[in-house]
């Protein structure tokens, strides 16, 4: 196995310091190491993270390879700076039986460009009626420990109930797409001053809020996890704070696109901005941030949600709701959270590395940069800015809403156990 010796870089934004990687392990951290044998990357000025973990992002594979396959979506993890996804079940099949979701490992496992942790549906077929083969997804290959139905709620109480009570007794979790459909029913947008402007179908924020109360008091009785994903407004926030003072054990996420993209934007027409939580008012994305710099937000989570071109290109009330973000994620984070002060890049690995690996049970991800460890490892070009050009991305989907934005930071090279993925901002 080779040695790679990373020159200076700065270790989660710290000082200056050498990173020696000898085959799967970083065999040394310190100042002025050396070895005659290895191959030199020099990074000075750069951070150096551990590898990125994704806890929700659809691969589409099997049954969508025209939106994104598990190649194209690894190799845009990648590009991204992780090392690590989980792909959500809402797959054609559902991944829902533990065939389905050995299929989804095994095929990360020979692309080779990141590990890829299948999630397990909820409900068979995602329908919200029966619940699928939990035990069997756990006890497959794969090891599912996450579980949703996203994309859809699980919206029947009694169906949550059962699912928190089953995964509690091998230590999962309930990951829920927090959204009561019956006060979604054709709603286009957040709901609001624009979308009354605009005459488009409201999306109230009590949609998201009922059932996230509804589902940290069940979480509560039952003494198991659950996981919010995509939060998205301040009333969540403020729920999910509320929840986690009184001792129930819930985590949550949000995406880079609700960070700092709002409402507002949909004065354009442009489905690339249609998502599902919708985004919401400017209130809500400053609540966000400070959600997530305070810990309130356990986690940064893309929701990658590619799309073909003719599901994008299209009248808005019949355009998909969904947003490519892998490969921009570290950036609007930077933009975002750093650059603003209310986080240190410390505080990013935890949001972006060593948290989702721990809420999603990811062995070997998620580890410090210290001898001993996974060489898993992402470099990042802080000082650079350059504009977002979908046709530079690795994603088989251009769905992304920063096309010609221009935003900070850039991944320079990715390495998933000692060996690099990406290097000088190329995927080998």
């Amino acid at each position: 196995m080779s040695k790679i010796l990373i020159r200076g870089a700065k270790v989660l934004g710290g000082e200056p310091q050498d990173v020696l990687i000898d085959g799967e392990v970083v065999a040394a951290v310190g100042t002025g190491l050396s070895d005659e044998g290895a191959e030199v990357v020099e990074a000075a000025g750069k951070v150096l993270l551990p590898g990125l973990v994704d806890l929700h992002t659809h691969l589409r594979e099997p049954g969508r390879e025209d939106s994104e396959t598990i190649l194209t979506g690894t190799r845009a993890a990648a590009s991204g700076g992780y090392t690590a996804v989980f792909a959500m079940a809402n797959t054609f099949p559902v991944a829902d039986t533990a065939g389905v979701v050995e299929q989804v490992y095994r095929l990360g496992k020979e692309h080779g460009y990141c590990d890829v942790q299948p999630i397990g549906a909820v409900t068979v077929g995602l329908e919200g009626r029966k619940l699928a083969e939990l035990g069997a997804m756990h006890e497959s290959a794969a090891g599912v420990t996450v579980f949703s139905d996203d994309g859809k709620c699980v919206d029947d109480a009694v169906i949550m109930r059962r699912a928190l009570e089953y995964v509690k007794a091998f230590g999962g979790v309930v990951a829920q797409h927090a959204q009561e459909p019956r006060l979604t029913e054709g709603a286009q947008m957040n709901e609001g001053v624009v979308s009354a402007e605009l005459g488009l179908g409201g999306w109230p924020a009590v949609a998201e809020e009922s059932i996230i109360a509804r589902d940290v008091l069940l979480a509560e009785h039952v003494g198991s996890r659950v996981h919010i994903c995509h939060l998205s407004t301040a009333g969540s926030v403020e729920i999910v704070r509320w929840a986690k003072s009184r001792g129930i054990d819930v985590t949550a996420e949000v995406t880079p696109h609700h960070l700092l993209l709002t409402d507002e934007l949909v004065r354009s027409y442009n489905p690339v901005y249609k998502v599902n939580p919708p985004l919401r008012t400017e209130r809500d994305v400053h609540a966000l941030r400070e959600a997530l710099a305070d810990g309130t937000i356990d986690i940064v989570a893309t929701d990658h949600a590619p799309h073909p071109h003719e599901d994008k290109d299209c009248e808005w009330a019949a355009a998909a709701m969904g947003m490519v973000g892998l490969e921009t994620a570290l950036s609007v984070v930077q933009e975002t959270m750093v650059d603003t002060g209310l986080l240190d890049w410390a505080q990013v690995a935890d949001r972006m590395s060593f948290a989702p690996a721990r809420i999603g049970r990811a062995g070997g991800n998620g580890r410090p940069v210290s001898a001993g460890e996974p060489a898993n490892l992402t470099l990042v070009d802080s000082a650079y800015r350059g504009q977002v050009d979908p046709a530079g991305f690795a994603s088989r989907s251009r769905n992304t809403p920063y096309e010609g934005r221009e935003l900070p930071g850039r991944v320079t090279h990715t390495w998933l156990r000692g060996k690099a993925t990406l290097v000088d901002g190329k995927l080998t």
